[in-house]
């Protein structure tokens, strides 16, 4: 409708949906749903470009020495499988054709870490993530995972710029460990391989329809 009615404003002709529905198939133009994507401003852009500038020649050996890790929270979805449901008309109202919703659904925040050498075992945050607790993952969780995985080999460990990761008292902890952090540009989920492993492990739960 919002196409149509800009139609016959630009036009100054009076259209019909109808009309604009055939239009848009002779383009060979379909209804898709948009990706999902954080909102990148031209400075955070020119930084992201500068950031694959700057690591372009890195060999895919230089690539293996990266520790990657990263947070992710993983929810009890009650029926939100999808904006869509194949049904017949009269089904409208049967409850398995609803998409549920609720305020405050059951979640699990986590941290967990891989590498080419493979992945390290999941840590279940409970409570808030603060600068403290950070640094008790990394101490209790991170540093064994780094030593199994790299086997006291060099390598470079990785994580974005949530609060917790930038707070001054981590990045003291990180200098005094001697701990090598790969710099990383803002709202860049989509540049981890982590990210490709969160979203597995949440299509698996889904299909699984956890209580």
């Amino acid at each position: 409708m919002e196409i149509t009615t800009w139609a016959q404003e630009y036009f100054q002709k009076t259209l019909t949906a109808n009309t604009i529905h055939r239009a848009i198939r002779r383009c060979w133009l379909k209804l898709y749903r948009s990706k999902n994507k954080p909102y990148l401003n031209m400075i955070q852009k020119r930084r992201r470009f500068l950031w694959a500038k700057a690591h372009l020649k890195w060999t895919v050996a230089k690539w293996k020495t990266v520790l990657w890790s990263d947070e992710s929270k993983f929810e009890v979805l009650f029926g939100k499988l999808g904006r869509h449901v194949i049904r017949t008309k009269e089904d409208k109202d049967n409850p398995s054709c609803y998409q549920r919703s609720v305020q405050k659904p059951a979640s699990l925040m986590v941290w967990g870490c891989m590498s080419a050498c493979g992945m390290d075992s999941l840590h279940i945050w409970k409570g808030t993530i603060n600068a403290e607790r950070y640094i008790q993952v990394q101490e209790q969780h991170m540093l064994p995972s780094r030593r199994r995985l790299f086997q006291g080999r060099p390598c470079i460990f990785q994580h974005d710029n949530a609060r917790q990761h930038t707070a001054s008292i981590t990045t003291s902890w990180q200098r005094r460990r001697r701990i090598r952090v790969l710099k990383w540009p803002a709202c860049s989920p989509d540049l981890s391989p982590t990210e490709n492993i969160w979203s597995i492990i949440k299509r698996k739960m889904r299909q699984r329809r956890p209580s």
